[in-house]
């Protein structure tokens, strides 16, 4: 996944579904309706569009860090 840390905090995502329609070959929801990563996620390259799929995220279930260790999202 790039150079990024991705983040999701299960207990917060409630199902909006906005972070599968911004990266859909990254997130998928389970069957409880609650966001995980797609069997892809880990070759995923394009660093702008998750870092947005993370940002859309209107609970703030998702981060995003980069190799430092800065927050980028959300």
């Amino acid at each position: 996944m790039c150079d990024l840390r991705i983040g999701i905090d299960r207990l917060l995502c409630v199902g909006f579904e906005d972070c599968v329609a911004a990266a859909p070959a990254v997130f998928r929801m389970d069957e409880g309706g609650i966001v995980t990563f797609t069997d892809d996620a880990a070759t995923f390259e394009d660093r702008d569009r998750l870092i947005d799929a993370c940002r859309v995220c209107p609970v703030d279930a998702l981060s995003a860090t980069d190799a430092d260790g800065r927050t980028l999202a959300p």
